[in-house]
């Protein structure tokens, strides 16, 4: 499992290496990611130069607490909203970049697809199932962030586990969203895409965990949003190796046949019928095949 999570580690750095490949499609592709940019630190420059209001208004109650304590308390839950806020703020840049940037971000994934070989024959999605796979995004963005910051509220211990419950679910995330475009274009069901992250957790785990520390660092989301795309690319056709479908689960029988049912003779040949239950008994004498059944009794024979 830990082998499988610096795997999809790798994943991601081999998607830095589309750069040397097609260093122009990769520069077009960190346009989206300035604008997307630019539109989310005009919100969360603001709202780090007011995590201490919001800590004060989240905790009423420890006014009277002595001061070191009270300082210690809304320091954590200042870092508690922070952290939430950077959960939701990697989902709706993800969106954000996804819906502005479609036209680069399919040209990115065409370009890994065709490098790799077997590409297929339509482009995975578009603009409005863009805009709808980024609703969702934000949508599941704010729902992890709610969940983180009641997780930071637990005692002692509820910073650390705010942080490593927001990188790893949001990791996850996005790693699910970015390989979505490759796996539209092959009209893959839910069952199928069910199945291939079951047989890839920890890659899966390790690119998106990967990917969601990159955005953390100042800057870092606009610079790996491209490496992003191409490594999700080649994470999918990964994952398509080694869970193959056809392997998944068969195709639904016919209707009116079941799994049981033989299979069906050969025009032109013949079965032998099946031999009468013995009576109730009467030991039942080894059957004999057709060819070996005795003859007939003809005339003059007793």
């Amino acid at each position: 499992m830990i082998r499988e999570f610096f795997d999809g580690i790798r994943t991601l750095l081999r998607g830095f290496g589309t750069w040397r490949r097609r260093p122009g499609l990769m520069a077009l592709g960190l346009v989206p990611g300035v604008i997307a940019g630019a539109l989310l630190l005009t919100a969360l420059v603001p709202l780090a130069f007011s995590l201490p209001t919001i800590a004060d208004a989240l905790t009423p109650f420890a006014d009277g607490w002595i001061p070191a304590w009270r300082s210690a308390l809304r320091a954590a839950v200042g870092i508690v909203v922070f952290v939430a806020a950077l959960a939701l703020t990697s989902a709706v840049f993800s969106a954000l970049a996804l819906a502005i940037g479609d036209p680069f971000y399919q040209r990115i994934w065409r370009a890994v697809e065709t490098d790799l070989g077997d590409a297929p024959a339509t482009d995975g999605g578009g603009f409005w199932m863009a805009v709808g796979e980024g609703l969702r995004l934000v949508v599941l963005g704010i729902l992890i962030a709610l969940f983180v910051l009641l997780l930071g509220l637990v005692p002692l211990v509820g910073g650390f586990l705010a942080a490593v419950t927001g990188v790893v679910l949001s990791g996850r995330m996005l790693a699910r969203e970015l390989t979505s475009r490759a796996f539209d274009a092959r009209d893959l069901t839910p069952a199928d895409r069910a199945a291939l992250f079951r047989g890839s957790r920890a890659r899966v785990l390790g690119f998106g965990v990967a990917t969601q520390l990159c955005f953390l660092i100042p800057g870092g989301a606009v610079a790996v949003m491209p490496a992003a795309v191409a490594g999700a690319t080649t994470l999918a056709r990964t994952m398509l190796q080694r869970t193959p479908l056809q392997a998944v689960g068969s195709a639904p029988p016919a209707p009116g046949s079941s799994p049981e049912t033989p299979a069906t003779p050969a025009p032109g040949s013949r079965s032998a019928p099946l031999p009468p239950p013995p009576a109730s008994g009467t030991p039942s004498a080894p059957l004999l095949p057709p060819q070996a059944a005795p003859p007939p009794p003809g005339p003059g024979r007793v």
